[in-house]
């Protein structure tokens, strides 16, 4: 399966209510894209590889059972690979690990249409059969094949939910309820430096190929697309990992040293070497949960347009703090969105958002993505910055829908 091609904006970027427009920065702040685009500080092109040997391209720009999370009190991201730990780890998480194989249907220059293959990475996530890849490997198929470690193959696949504001697909094997599911840990306190490996189908050939290395950086944002460079969408909030994500890695799992998933290996760079991105598995778990309960997902909803903070931002904006979403909007209409779980929970312009639940938005992840581990419905505790005084706003967040487009 293809890697995303495109570049990473290393940015204060702009963040949107529910949907992946940007917004344009104050006239004041020196680094404005115009037209709503995201604020850039500086731009690395990037690459993802081509499918497997053979595969083709794909076209892309631009668990009933109880889902096994981190225990309570502990958090994996503190450990460290000792000798023989990484082969132990590997070969316990490769069984969670599968291959995904689609077809789809092209036309040829003479309008002739032919059936074209490709392949990619998925992660077990549910002994009954749910699995977790990014929504470009599955993206215009019309057969979907998972390969488990073993060998085993299921041709009787179903793509069950998509996230509409991010890279993830959820996919279905049916009638089977004796998988190895992964554990998945807490994306929100990893650390640079932190020891990881990755694990995925690369080149589409060479089934859980396993490499190791390290966290280079979080918080990173993408702008992705295919080889032509025509199809393009941003992903916020990345993880950077110098271990090797190779072509048809796509959807594979990053994973630390106590052998939890922490994020879903999604981009590689062609122009900069051992420079690869994952998209934080803490993001995801809300519409995972979600899948779980009903058989059914959708993308939590809060309705606000944001600038994500920095102290560049700061001090643009004249803000009292150097981390957290600024609710702002510099078009003429206002940063709640009408209607909104936002503007019901009273909400107002130039709020600033410092908390989810207690957890520092910045610090952890971006504001979409600390919502993320939430389902609609849920009620959750922001912490917020009014006028220079602390409050606390308590939200029941909703289901994103086309409405929100």
């Amino acid at each position: 399966m293809e890697e995303k091609k495109g570049e990473v904006v290393d940015a204060e970027v702009a963040e949107t209510k529910a949907t992946e427009a940007k917004i344009e920065a104050p006239t004041k702040t020196p680094h404005n894209r115009g037209n709503g685009a995201a604020i850039a500080i500086s731009v690395v092109a990037l690459i993802m590889g081509a499918g497997g040997l053979g595969l083709g391209w794909m076209s892309y720009q631009r668990s009933s059972t109880p889902l096994t999370l981190l225990s309570s009190g502990a958090d994996g991201n503190s450990a460290n690979f000792v000798e023989g730990s990484i082969a132990d780890i590997a070969n316990k998480v490769s069984e969670s690990v599968v291959s995904i194989v689609t077809s789809s249907k092209a036309t040829n220059y003479f309008g002739q249409s032919y059936d074209t293959a490709a392949a990619g990475t998925g992660i077990i996530v549910t002994s009954d059969g749910y699995i977790l890849t990014n929504k470009h490997v599955i993206n215009g198929a019309n057969k979907v094949t998972v390969v488990l470690d073993d060998g085993t193959t299921y041709e009787d696949v179903e793509v069950v939910a998509t996230d509409p504001l991010n890279d993830v697909a959820f996919l279905k094997i049916k009638d089977v309820n004796d998988l190895k599911a992964a554990t998945l840990g807490d994306s929100k306190t990893i650390t640079v430096g932190q020891q990881v490996i990755a694990i995925g189908n690369a080149l589409g050939l060479y089934q859980n190929t396993v490499t190791s290395g390290i966290i280079s950086g979080a918080g990173r944002s993408v702008t992705a697309s295919d080889s032509s460079g025509s199809n393009v969408e941003t992903l916020s909030d990345m993880i950077q990992t110098d271990a090797a994500i190779n072509s048809g890695n796509s959807g594979g799992p990053l994973v630390n040293a106590a052998g939890e998933v922490i994020g879903i290996n999604t981009a590689t760079s062609a122009s900069a070497e051992n420079m690869g991105f994952a998209i934080p598995i803490s993001s995801v778990k809300g519409m995972l949960q979600q899948l779980i309960d009903t058989g059914e997902a959708a993308r939590a909803y809060l309705g606000v347009y944001i600038v994500e903070v920095t102290p560049q931002i700061a001090k643009a904006y004249n803000l009292p703090v150097k981390s957290g979403a600024y609710l702002y909007n510099s078009a003429a209409y206002s940063a709640i969105v009408k209607d909104s779980p936002a503007s019901k929970a009273g909400l107002k312009d130039k709020d600033i958002i410092t908390k989810v639940n207690g957890v520092e938005v910045g610090a952890a992840g971006t504001l979409a993505d600390l919502l993320g581990e939430y389902k609609p419905g849920d009620t959750v505790q922001l912490t917020v910055i009014r006028d220079g005084n602390e409050m606390a706003v308590n939200v029941t967040l909703e289901g994103y829908s086309s409405k929100q487009k």
